[in-house]
């Protein structure tokens, strides 16, 4: 849980995407907000460059600024209505391929093509599967010094008994320490995903395991900074243990209207 196609059925029902899907921005301020102060900061090393890959865009809340950062940008999701609304918002830009594929599926990708794949607050809802199918093919549409930035559940590392079990003790973690798990993948691990991406024969070069929306215990969601083992970006992973990810979404969302806005 969640499957690829509940998450189909869930983002292709519009009544998902109050405010096109902004409100998912609010312990930020905004959207710009998010971008500046959480988002950028963490991939500025990679971009601009000649062709970006965002997997999972919904309504674009991010392609609105990954498409002025990069000659090309293609959007794949499988969300039909996700790849719809992003035409008619973006319908001015010019450097724009959309695509709606199966869940996995990178086939309308050349190989040897990807400078800078990238995707926030989407593959978290995805499992291990999905997972390693989109890993195994970023190794081949990868450019030799490509590099990957996914944001993906790190709640399996709550997994501590059955799935019955487990969905008891983490409803009793919601009433008594906050904790909620946000649709996220149980299974999916900060653990295996760096396992996932050696067996693609990439590097991972950083790993953030973060809280979200969430008691500064429970880490449920990890950023995850991969590579060709070849590439000019390699290096031995670091780790960093983030519980204070939500107080530096406060602190932005207090900050801003003195310096992030005219």
């Amino acid at each position: 849980m969640p499957t690829i196609e509940e998450n189909r059925i869930v983002w292709n029902n519009s009544q998902q995407w109050t405010d096109n899907g902004e409100i998912w921005s609010d312990s930020w301020g905004s959207p710009d907000n998010q971008w500046v102060w959480t988002i950028l900061p963490r991939i500025h090393r990679y971009i601009p460059t000649e062709r970006i890959l965002e997997i999972a865009p919904g309504f674009g809340r991010w392609t609105n600024y990954l498409k002025d950062l990069c000659k090309e940008l293609i959007v794949v999701d499988l969300s039909e209505l996700c790849i719809q609304r992003c035409r008619e918002r973006f319908s001015s830009a010019t450097n724009i391929s959309y695509y709606a594929n199966d869940g996995k599926n990178l086939d309308m990708i050349p190989d040897k093509s990807i400078d800078f794949a990238f995707s926030f607050d989407s593959l978290s809802h995805a499992e291990p599967d999905v997972i390693e199918a989109y890993l195994a093919q970023l190794a081949r549409k990868f450019k030799p010094n490509g590099v990957g930035f996914l944001h993906h559940s790190n709640l399996g590392a709550y997994r501590l008994f059955s799935e019955q079990t487990t969905k008891m003790l983490h409803f009793a973690l919601s009433k008594t320490l906050g904790f909620n798990t946000l649709w996220r993948s149980r299974n999916m691990t900060s653990e295996k995903f760096a396992d996932l991406v050696d067996k693609a024969g990439m590097q991972t070069i950083s790993q953030e395991k973060i809280n979200w929306h969430n008691n500064r215990h429970f880490l449920i969601d990890c950023f995850t900074v991969f590579t060709q083992k070849s590439s000019k970006w390699a290096r031995p992973s670091r780790a960093l243990v983030n519980g204070k990810f939500m107080q530096e979404a406060h602190r932005s969302k207090t900050l801003f209207p003195l310096y992030g806005q005219a």
